[in-house]
């Protein structure tokens, strides 16, 4: 078959069928222009394949330190000639010191892949979440009032009330924070999985030195029945591509790169080559013209150039009308074109589609031109068509790739060579020494007989510092060697090696500045007195000065994470990789295994989380810490908030947990000032109950008192009675008894007076009879009052005493 050919390229044209596309001659053609536009004119010209193995070479010998020495010696020989000099030509790796420092310092960066489903059924799921959430927010007081009432949940969302959101601000942040499908989680641990099989970490680290290095990186993902999706490392010096000025390579029609594999390697990958095409290719292995003087070249092993082709395909369909009045669609060739008709149409679209080959450098060998299987489509555009190479050069222009290592290399040659130099002149500087003038010391006496010899001078200058010497000879003649030890100074050595520190410093300053790695960054001793945000801000602005390098491997490390998406459904397609997906998965979450099935009935939005670096995470801190101190947020809300890698996401929960610390705050307070205003109502209350009580109580305590008061005067008169009756019926007996002795008294006393009345008149008798016989007998006048007493009987005062 005759492949057409633009006269202007070696490529075939593409405005041709399908079946010509699918041809071997087709792709025998594809790889041959490849071939010619990048290994055409052979090593000694130089190609453009070799160019870029050559530049990617030299400039990871100067990373490692290890570059040629040749320019060196012949920098510093005289017409080739170096047997005067013995120096250490090994470099000074000061390349190596600054790129470990890029490289490491990427590699820090840790990333979380987030997997954001956007097809129309995770899009109403998610809105139907938020209406949900929405009505809550509205119909709040009614939820908590049916609950309260009638103990029913009349929630939408499920959502307990102290968690529901109050404002949009806040119900979209609860959208991006808290809420996640399980279908993007079962997505997110589908790629972390697969990343992990793959050893993503090793190979991140490779494509970061290829950026800082090479100043490109490449990887490669792809699909197998055996072994699912894999992730490969790709040489960039091994790379071939079409001309573009796209740094991130979206533009390129082809894409490959060549590979050095062993006969059985060959036959294994290739098992359709039969064994008279093995014996051939064994013989001549490809062109040595392209590989030979590379380092450590592999005789036995045959450099094969695989290669991915993109180019468009016409999808052509039949639309036939059946006799219900239904469409039937027949898919067809492109080369259908039927008549006009009236039952049937002809429908048809251009989609993009990529074609793999493979092909023995040297030799008209083709290996292998298929369409490719398993063609990475976005799910938005199912007529586009993805790379499984992704390649990434942050400084490309016009096609040239500038690297940050090949930016410096002319000043550590600069370096190396004032090394080299520092090294001649330490071999040439020679110790300070003395003149000894033996004529001054013949002219010297020393005082003993003896005269100062050369030993004894130089022991006394050395040990003393002091010499001895004559002004005048023994002659009387000036003494020219009165000094007879001087001291010699040999040649300006120290001053070049300060020159050449300097000049140094100078270079080793130079690659500071054009890479904008500081002293702040590389580790260099700081001023003492230099403050700590002054380092901090210069660690920043180098960070700012390598950022597009950072940039450019999440770029490469998006890609991949995307890819890896794309070909889940793949993965989902066969069993035995499916089986393994879902058990490498069980790992993690079990929860996910239902949603692994669906997968490819999805489509997601690829995006990863970058850590806040150490400034940004030290502002976010510090915002915590000030928020903390003025009691703005809890220690629980700080937590939450250090667990977010989004700082904008960090900022936000911040602002939002303040608010919701100020209005709880507030609340809280209120409620404080109601309970006081209660507990001193009820206070106030209880002292008037008090008092109330108190009052009650003290006029109980009267009347009680008055009670018994008048009780107890009750009783003491009733005493007091009980006692005056006694007293009374006493007084009474006593008075009767007084009365009876009263009456005994006076009868005794009226009995006595009777009876000394009868006395009386008894004596007045008696005393009338001795009257009488005193007349009569005229006798002695009688004395009555010399009477004894005794005459009166027993009576005296006692009888007048009462009774006892």
């Amino acid at each position: 078959m005759k492949i057409y050919t633009n006269s202007n390229s070696a490529f075939p044209s593409q405005v041709v069928p399908d079946a010509e596309k699918a041809s071997w001659e087709y792709g025998s053609q594809v790889a041959s222009a490849i071939e010619t536009e990048w290994f055409d004119q052979g090593r000694t010209n130089g190609n453009r394949y070799l160019t870029s193995w050559n530049n990617f070479h030299s400039l990871r010998l100067y990373a490692r330190g290890e570059q040629p020495t040749q320019k060196y010696k012949d920098e510093l020989s005289i017409n080739g000639d170096l047997s005067y000099l013995n120096l250490d030509w090994k470099p000074v790796p000061v390349i190596s010191k600054f790129v470990n420092i890029v490289v490491n310092g990427i590699s820090q960066k840790e990333f979380d892949i987030k997997a954001f489903s956007q097809d129309p059924e995770s899009v109403k799921k998610r809105t139907n979440y938020a209406t949900a959430i929405a009505e809550d927010m509205f119909a709040r007081e009614q939820i908590a009032l049916a609950q309260q009432t009638l103990g029913i949940d009349a929630s939408q969302s499920n959502i307990p009330p102290p968690l529901l959101p109050e404002t949009k601000e806040e119900l979209e942040l609860h959208m991006q924070l808290s809420y996640k499908q399980s279908i993007e989680i079962a997505e997110e641990e589908a790629i972390s999985t697969t990343l992990a099989k793959n050893r993503w970490e090793l190979t991140k680290r490779r494509i970061n030195e290829d950026l800082v290095v090479c100043g490109i990186a490449c990887a490669k993902t792809n699909f197998n029945k055996s072994n699912g999706v894999t992730i490969d490392y790709v040489d960039p010096a091994h790379v071939i591509y079409s001309y573009t000025e796209d740094p991130n390579f979206e533009d390129i029609y082809y894409v490959g790169e060549v590979k050095s594999i062993t006969i059985p390697e060959l036959k294994k990958q290739f098992p359709q080559i039969s064994e008279e095409e093995l014996e051939k290719i064994q013989k001549m292995p490809g062109n040595r013209q392209y590989i030979t003087g590379w380092g450590n070249y592999d005789a036995n092993t045959v450099q094969i150039l695989y290669f991915e082709y993109k180019t468009y395909m016409n999808q052509v369909f039949k639309l036939k009308q059946t006799d219900n009045g239904l469409e039937k669609v027949i898919q067809k060739t492109d080369e259908f074109n039927p008549p006009p008709a009236d039952t049937y149409d002809r429908v048809s679209r251009s989609i993009e589609v990529l074609y793999s080959g493979a092909k023995v450098l040297g030799t008209n060998t083709m290996l292998k031109w298929e369409l490719a299987e398993n063609m990475t489509r976005p799910a938005s555009d199912s007529t586009k068509v993805e790379m499984n190479y992704a390649l990434c050069a942050p400084r490309m222009y016009k096609g040239r790739i500038e690297s940050l290592v090949s930016k410096i290399t002319g000043f550590a040659d600069m370096i190396q060579i004032t090394h080299l130099k520092m090294q001649q002149v330490l071999s040439r500087m020679v110790p300070d020494g003395v003149f000894l003038d033996m004529d001054g010391l013949a002219e010297v006496d020393l005082g003993n007989g003896t005269n100062y010899n050369p030993a004894e001078a130089l022991n006394m200058y050395f040990q003393t510092g002091s010499i001895v010497g004559r002004s005048l000879t023994q002659d009387g003649e000036l003494n020219r060697g009165k000094v007879p030890i001087q001291e010699l100074t040999s040649s300006a050595s120290g001053a070049k090696l300060q020159s050449l520190i300097q000049t140094y410093n100078y270079y080793l300053q130079m690659i500071r500045d054009v890479t904008g790695l500081n002293e702040a960054r590389d580790g260099s001793i700081q001023d003492k007195d230099s403050l700590v945000g002054i380092a901090k801000m210069a660690a920043n602005q180098s960070n700012i000065a390598t950022k597009h390098i950072n940039q450019a491997s999440l770029y490469l490390a998006l890609r991949i994470c995307e890819n890896i998406s794309l070909k889940i459904a793949d993965v989902l397609s066969f069993p035995l990789t499916k089986n393994a997906l879902i058990e490498s998965i069980s790992l993690y979450n079990a929860q996910t295994l239902g949603e692994i099935s669906n997968l490819n009935l999805h489509d997601f939005g690829i995006y990863l989380e970058l850590e806040p670096d150490e400034e940004e995470r030290a502002q976010l801190e510090q915002n915590i810490q000030i928020a903390l101190k003025n009691n703005g947020i809890d220690l629980e809300d700080a937590i939450d908030i250090r667990q977010i890698k989004n700082l904008k996401l960090a900022n936000q929960l911040l602002k939002q947990k303040r608010k919701k610390k100020i209005k709880r705050d507030q609340a809280q307070q209120k409620q404080m000032i109601d309970a006081q205003a209660q507990a001193n109502a009820k206070a106030s209350e209880a002292a008037a109950m008090a008092e109330v009580q108190k009052n009650q109580a003290m006029t109980e305590s009267k009347v009680q008192v008055e009670q018994a008061k008048s009780q107890f005067e009750i009783q003491r008169m009733q005493t007091e009675l009980t006692v005056k009756q006694q007293l009374m019926a006493q007084e009474f007996e006593y008075q009767k008894q007084l009365a009876q002795i009263k009456l005994g008294v006076e009868s005794e006393k009226e009995k006595e007076i009777e009876d000394r009345k009868d006395k009386r008149v008894k004596l007045q008798g008696t005393q009338q009879s001795q009257l009488i016989n005193q007349r009569q007998n005229d006798s002695a006048p009688v004395d009555f009052e010399g009477t004894d007493s005794s005459q009166l009987g027993t009576f005296g005062l006692q009888n007048m005493m009462p009774p006892s």
